[in-house]
């Protein structure tokens, strides 16, 4: 198995759960060294302008789980925010999977993002959707599945893409951790009369579902949606946090259109979506094919967030 990103949360977590396999031998792509990473692990490590120069250890025969993406930008660079992304998240993304192929891989296992669907849904959004990206992160990751897509068709090497919703699991960075702060601070939040749908994927149920796609042969060429297959209210969600936390959930009930209303004329009509609107996904090609079901519920993967064991992973 060679992981890319092996220091970031996901990666973090599909690292460990791979190591404590038999049947599975690692090696991550990293930045930068991490002192608790897995002691039976080789790492290799390259940042981002040295790949294209870098001759990556590839294997015949070996699967890759592409975690490694520029999903953040500093406000120094947002001026060429899309160029920026493309560098990471589609250039560079391409020149380990050409270098892979080359190699003789046989499956490239791409971890993208529901935002290609598009950033809210009146339906559950499914694979069949036509791509609306409306952020250019979420933009790199459509031009990366093109360009991969193209690439497999050229190549004996199988693709499979991955679109999770949002992340969370024990410190997770973000928009859960926000959510975490808040009630970990014990902040009012006029976020107690929210009937909107999200869906999530907790970190285990993400990382299982990598691991079936890596050798399940339904997996191969297809795009697959990831979620817990539970859908919560921003409401439901910060009660969910705080009874995991052992917190009180201090939530005032605001009717959403008050606070639409008060994002918009403050410009963070973004965040108003995050919090108010509605994403769905279908998971049901993803269970259906590969005979998986999200081995958590998220009242388990929000427990799982504050057990020490599972926070002691990402620190």
């Amino acid at each position: 198995m060679f992981v890319t990103g092996g220091t970031g949360f996901v990666g973090t977590h599909l690292i460990r759960e791979l190591s404590s396999r038999s049947d599975f031998k690692v090696v991550a792509l990293v930045r930068d060294r991490k002192g608790d990473m897995p002691t039976n692990l080789d790492q290799v490590y390259a940042c981002s302008e040295e790949i294209s120069a870098a001759k990556l250890p590839f294997r015949r025969g070996q699967a890759v789980v592409h975690l490694a993406a520029r999903a953040h930008l500093s406000k120094r660079a947002t001026v060429n925010a899309l160029h920026e992304y493309r560098k990471v998240n589609v250039a560079w993304t391409l020149e380990i999977a050409r270098q892979a192929a080359a190699a003789g891989v046989n499956r490239f296992i791409f971890i993208s993002s529901i935002g290609v669907n598009g950033n809210a849904n009146s339906r559950p959004f499914n694979t069949k959707d036509i791509p609306a990206p409306a952020e250019f992160y979420a933009q790199s990751k459509w031009e990366a599945e093109q360009e991969l897509a193209e690439l497999a068709a050229q190549t004996s090497m199988e693709l499979v893409i991955i679109r999770p919703p949002l992340v969370y699991g024990p410190n997770a960075p973000g928009n859960f951790g926000e959510l975490v702060r808040w009630i970990g601070k014990g902040i009012p939040l006029p976020l107690g009369a929210i009937h909107n749908k999200r869906s999530l994927v907790g970190i285990d149920n993400l990382v299982d579902l990598i691991i079936r796609c890596i050798d399940h042969p339904a997996a191969a060429n297809q795009v697959f949606l990831a979620g817990d297959g539970e859908d919560l209210s921003t409401t439901e969600l910060l009660r969910g946090v705080a009874n995991a936390m052992g917190k009180p959930a201090r939530l005032i009930p605001v009717p959403a259109g008050v606070l639409q209303f008060g994002a918009t004329l403050l410009g963070k009509t973004a965040m108003a979506q995050r919090l108010l609107g509605s994403l769905q996904v279908d998971i049901s090609k993803t269970c259906e094919l590969l005979d998986w079901k999200p081995p958590y519920t998220v009242e388990e993967g929000l427990r799982r967030c504050f057990e020490p064991s599972h926070q002691s992973i990402t620190r």
